[in-house]
């Protein structure tokens, strides 16, 4: 597992150092050749004779014709440890034959063109349920490092870091690998739906249309997996980091974030490439609907390529060159209009006093009116003053609005009554008890 780089650095490390790559068909048919023949005879290095023999075998797949094998094939075993593709291993110098291996390079080139893996279901499946089993032996070694007190460093990253770092990096790396196939897979299909369309129109429409249904149902399992495996994954890594952060192991802590964010990565190429699988599918199936079934015989889409050749009529570029309608009017220049002003006033205006209403006098004053007009009893006046009330919504307010006038009577008149007043109806919501008004006092 690589630890995080400076970019800049790298890329000037890279740079500095003139590192490139120059590889022709022939090269890579002899590193392909180098490569099975190890692993067909099982071996790990290479004599001199064994190279030039393998280099007749790839040049004669590639140039028949070729003569002078033996001075080839030395420049082309030069050629490839210059660019560190072959390694000397007998450690003999230069005075004796020796023997070579092919570097890692070599071997991640040849296994990019030759590997076949392509993630399945079957395959995630079992990757991610061999990571779930690795990494939960990996948590209950941690927590048997946490709970020894007499715990090191070198405890931590024999049990944890280690099995992380290489157990878990190389179940990840075969995941990754797996994706990388399928991207490659997804390319062909694509190309295969591109070539079916161009050799057969119209009778292609059902091959394609198996190829989208089978690559979209592959994909959606494959998220399924993935959501499913990788919220568990996450959960035993974060159980692990705790206990590295509990237990003050900074490498355990590092190594645990780091494989939690291949794991993201992994769970977001499941999503991305199902995204962008979806809207392939949309733009080919309207693609074969708008395109390909309306024109079987791609009569109109020849008819448009004669166009655009020049080769039939040019009714659309004698539209498009038609000339443009002359304006008969003279145009006024626009005049500049001043901008719209007006004047400052005082935001704030100076505070003015201004009598207020006394509710008190204004009910007094409807009181003594009412006295004054011949009323004798309560119930009179109160009818008179909260007549403005009436009504089922104001009930609240004539009923407050009686005992104010109530109040103000026994103020302005001299009550008189019996010792069982009468209880009188005022309107249809309001019921008070009467008395008998005399003269107002003075």
């Amino acid at each position: 597992m690589k630890s995080s780089r400076n970019p800049e650095r790298v890329l000037a490390g890279v740079a500095a150092r003139g590192l490139k790559l120059d590889l022709g068909t022939v090269d890579l048919c002899f590193l392909v050749a180098l490569y099975v023949r190890g692993e067909t005879a099982n071996l790990t290095s290479f004599t001199e004779s064994q190279l030039e023999d393998v280099f007749a075998q790839a040049s004669d797949a590639v140039q028949p014709e070729a003569d002078q094998l033996r001075r080839r094939a030395t420049h082309a075993i030069q050629r490839l440890r210059d660019q560190r593709l072959l390694a000397r291993v007998d450690g003999q110098g230069v005075v004796r034959t020796g023997e070579f291996a092919l570097s890692r390079l070599a071997t991640g080139i040849v296994e990019f063109f030759l590997e076949e893996d392509v993630l399945t279901r079957e395959s995630l499946t079992l990757l991610t349920t061999s990571l779930a089993t690795a990494l939960a032996g990996v948590l209950e070694s941690a927590r048997t490092a946490s709970d020894d007190t007499r715990g090191t460093d070198d405890a931590w990253r024999d049990r944890v870091v280690g099995p992380l770092q290489i157990t878990i990096g190389e179940l990840v790396a075969g995941i990754e690998r797996r994706q990388r196939g399928l991207d490659l897979q997804q390319e062909d299909f694509q190309a295969e739906i591109r070539r079916l369309l161009e050799a057969d129109w119209f009778g292609a429409i059902d091959r394609c249309q198996d190829l989208l249904a089978s690559t979209s149902a592959t994909l959606h399992e494959l998220n399924q997996v993935l959501l499913r495996d990788t919220s568990v994954l996450l959960g035993l890594l974060q159980e692990i980091e705790a206990l590295a952060i509990s237990a003050g192991a900074a490498e355990a802590e590092v190594t645990s974030h780091r494989v939690m964010d291949q794991v993201d990565r992994i769970a977001t190429w499941g999503a991305a490439r199902q995204r962008a699988w979806s809207d392939y599918f949309q733009y080919v199936h309207r693609y074969l609907r708008d395109v390909v079934r309306l024109d079987p015989t791609r009569a109109l889409t020849q008819r448009l390529r004669d166009q655009l050749a020049g080769n039939g009529a040019r009714f659309a570029l004698t539209c498009a060159g038609a000339t443009p309608m002359r304006i008969l009017r003279t145009v006024a220049p626009l005049r500049e209009r001043p901008p719209v002003v007006r004047p400052r006033a005082p935001r704030e205006r100076e505070p003015a006093t201004e009598a207020g209403e006394d509710p008190q006098a204004v009910l007094e004053g409807k009181v003594q009116r009412a006295l004054d007009g011949g009323a004798t009893a309560l119930s009179t006046v109160t009818t008179e003053v909260t007549a403005e009330l009436a009504g089922p919504d104001r009930q609240g307010d004539r009923f407050v609005e009686a005992g104010r006038v109530a109040h103000t009577v026994a103020q302005l008149a001299r009550a008189t009554g019996e010792l069982e007043r009468p209880w009188v109806a005022v309107g249809d919501d309001l019921v008070i008890e009467d008395w008998t008004l005399g003269a107002s006092k003075p």
